[in-house]
């Protein structure tokens, strides 16, 4: 039986503009599926995307939830589209307070948006509660960007005894670093969730920047990726330290290194 991937991306081209990371994403799922997995993939709803050029719609049957952070409710819009070509669908995470209106990381004048850690979190839960709802089993999942930072996290804490995750294995696609500025000062608070406490934290700094994000990603991670050539050296030895699978940077022709990868992991 096809062993099952799920591909949780920051970006994907065409719906964002190309770049290393939205190229990775619309490519990779392509050459697993091709390499024999079954793929599911997921990417936030940016307020940037042209949804009738796209031709974004609504799933009603998955939207609706209402997920709280930092004590508010966020309502879960999600969303798909089929990349042409390929044919593979995307499933979109979206909500108007977090995705709609706005741009990727960062507002019009350049300034980074100020609650991204929570546009994370969000992201996050709207895309672990939408595969429960799809009654779809993971057997790996594969989380790339800062925006998918937190799944390992919630996975082996939270989710761990979700049927649908209880057996996942996870790993973090590394890529150059992002964000320049610190979330919210109080991310830690919004992180909490179920099993996902506070104490948990410790070990990381009050200050979560993009370094943070990585090292939590790695630390509840069961593999880590070097996604590109520029990816934070500091990071990588990090992973390094905690003897974690790796996959090192394999240049451009990178199928039959992330599919041996995937494998290895299973």
């Amino acid at each position: 039986m096809a062993k099952k991937v799920l591909f949780i991306n920051q970006e994907i081209n065409p719906y964002v503009p190309e770049s290393e990371m939205s190229v990775l994403g619309r490519e990779l799922p392509q050459k697993a599926q091709e390499a024999g997995f079954e793929i599911r993939t997921f990417m936030p709803k940016w307020g940037n995307i042209n949804e009738r050029r796209g031709q974004l719609h609504e799933v009603i049957r998955l939207s609706g939830m209402n997920l709280i952070i930092d004590d508010t409710d966020h309502p879960l819009i999600i969303k798909v589209a089929s990349i042409p070509v390929s044919r593979i669908q995307v499933y979109f995470i979206d909500n108007d307070d977090y995705f709609t209106k706005r741009r990727m990381a960062e507002d019009e004048k350049g300034e980074e948006y100020t609650d991204n850690g929570e546009r994370a979190i969000f992201f996050a839960r709207g895309v672990l509660e939408t595969v429960k709802k799809l009654r779809w089993t993971p057997d790996l999942v594969v989380c790339q960007g800062w925006m998918s930072a937190v799944v390992p996290f919630y996975m082996k804490t939270a989710y761990h005894e979700e049927p649908s995750f209880a057996n996942s294995k996870v790993v973090v696609s590394l890529h150059d670093t992002q964000l320049k500025n610190t979330l919210s000062t109080n991310f830690k608070k919004c992180l909490e969730f179920r099993t996902a406490t506070q104490d948990l934290l410790k070990p990381y700094n009050d200050a979560f920047d993009i370094m943070e994000l990585g090292k939590l990603a790695i630390d509840y991670s069961d593999g880590v990726i070097e996604a590109g050539a520029q990816v934070n050296a500091e990071l990588m030895q990090y992973a390094r330290d905690k003897q974690c699978p790796i996959l090192d940077y394999p240049g451009d022709n990178y199928a039959a290194a992330y599919t041996d990868f995937f494998n290895s992991i299973l």
